[in-house]
This record gives structure tokens, C-alpha cells and sequence, in this order.
């Protein structure tokens, strides 16, 4: 075997095995189930930034029987250290029932932010600890690769700034029918247990969620799995130079 060749063949290895960093351009695909009934596709896209702007973008299509339900959220923000700043959020729903947009704008030069859900508009203070619905999920796994314990966060939702609190259960090995993943498993603080929410992240994968299982009433009713994955394998160094020279 050539030098060349047994060259790339290690540096792949070394590639395939190097943790991802959250911000890493990558795309994932899930499978959506209501009890044993498979609903439809969920899918994430982050691209690769331009100077310092990144775009995260989520779609879904799930049916059951004759209901249908389609979205299609993006959130536009920037990266300043390891803290998002969010800029722009817009969420279409489409499907069986009323068809909705909502939108928020971020005016953070001047701590305002500007709300818009279904017909009714809105202004929002802005004081740099509040998040969309979508791009939170990054910024809730660069907490946890830095290994931070005090998991809370207030985002902005259906014209309404709702505050979420999450606590780490312990570290699991998660088999499904994408693969096994070494895990740490997160539960949503609630006030009551008639409402459960699980979801079980991978470290090796910037935290990507693999699976997230929610119950009503101690029932099963909606889990989420991995389906695919991939990454550019774009350095964290680069992200962090792209941070810093926006």
C-alpha cells in the first residue's frame, strides 16, 4: 500500500474519531413516533457560516390517518464566545387545522425584540439571556460540552417568553436502530410528574440528541430517534477564529 494512501486512511480515522463540536455544519435526521406509530421525518441543517452569520434551519412532516402537519423553523444568529446571539426566527406550520407563521426579530443594539405570532405583534425586552425556540438547542449543547451544571433558559415562543430548567440524570449506553451511542441522559424540570420529558445526548457527536422520549400520565407518547448523521468535519478551531474576527 502507497505512503499517500495509508496516510489518508489515518487521517480519516483520526477524523472519524475527534469529537464534533456543536457548531460543526452538520445535518440529522429522525424518526418521529407516536406510541409504536411511526408519524414521519424530522430534519436539521446547519450549514457552514459566513463571517460569523450561521443559519440553523429544522423541517418536519408527520401524518396520522387523515391528520397531517408540516413545519418549516430556521433561526439566523451569531457566535459571540461561546454565546449565541440571536438575530432573526421565523416558524410556518401547515397541515391539517390553521395554517400560522410566527417571527421574531432581535434588535439587540437596542434590547428589543420584535414579536409577531399569528396575527398578534408584539415587543419583548432584550437583555442577552434570551433565545428562540430553535437555536437554543445549540446553545444548550455548547453549555454542556463546557460542562455546565446550571441548565436554564428563557425563549421566546408562540408570542410568549416561557423559562425551561433541565438536569443531567447520569451517562447511558443508548441502543437504537441507527447504532449504539455513548450518552448523557437530561430530563425537563417540571412542577409535577404527570409530564415527563427525556432526551439522551452524545458527547462524541457535539451533543447531538439521539433519542427523546416524552410521557403523559406515565404513557409513552411521543419518541424521537436518530436516523442519520453528518458532519463536515469543520475544526472547532476555525469556528472559535470565526468568532473572534466576525
Amino acid at each position: 500500500m502507497k505512503p499517500i494512501i495509508i496516510f489518508s486512511l489515518l487521517a480519516f480515522s483520526m477524523i472519524a474519531s475527534a469529537a464534533q463540536h456543536p457548531l460543526t455544519p452538520h445535518s440529522a435526521e429522525y424518526q418521529v413516533n407516536y406510541g409504536s406509530i411511526e408519524l414521519g421525518k424530522a430534519r436539521y441543517q446547519l450549514p457552514p457560516p459566513h463571517n460569523n452569520l450561521y443559519q440553523y434551519r429544522f423541517d418536519s412532516d408527520v401524518s396520522l390517518l387523515m391528520l397531517t402537519d408540516k413545519r418549516v423553523v430556521q433561526s439566523t444568529f451569531t457566535l459571540d464566545g461561546e454565546r449565541l446571539v440571536p438575530m432573526r426566527y421565523t416558524h410556518e406550520r401547515s397541515g391539517t387545522g390553521p395554517h400560522y407563521q410566527e417571527q421574531s426579530a432581535y434588535a439587540t443594539d437596542q434590547n428589543i425584540v420584535h414579536s409577531r405570532y399569528k396575527e398578534e405583534r408584539t415587543k419583548f425586552p432584550y437583555n442577552g439571556n434570551l433565545f428562540d425556540p430553535l437555536m437554543v438547542q445549540l446553545q444548550f449543547r455548547l453549555d454542556m460540552m463546557a460542562g455546565l451544571t446550571n441548565l436554564h433558559y428563557a425563549m421566546l415562543k408562540s408570542g410568549e417568553i416561557d423559562e425551561y430548567d433541565f438536569k443531567v440524570i447520569g451517562k447511558e449506553r443508548m441502543l437504537i436502530k441507527s447504532g449504539q451511542y455513548d450518552t448523557v441522559k437530561i430530563e425537563v424540570v417540571r412542577d409535577n410528574s404527570k409530564r415527563q420529558t427525556f432526551f439522551w445526548m452524545a458527547p462524541d457527536l457535539g451533543y447531538l440528541p439521539v433519542r427523546l422520549t416524552h410521557f403523559e400520565k406515565g404513557s409513552k407518547q411521543l419518541d424521537i430517534t436518530l436516523l442519520s448523521y453528518q458532519f463536515s468535519h469543520q475544526p472547532a478551531e476555525v469556528i472559535n477564529q470565526q468568532a473572534a474576527n466576525p
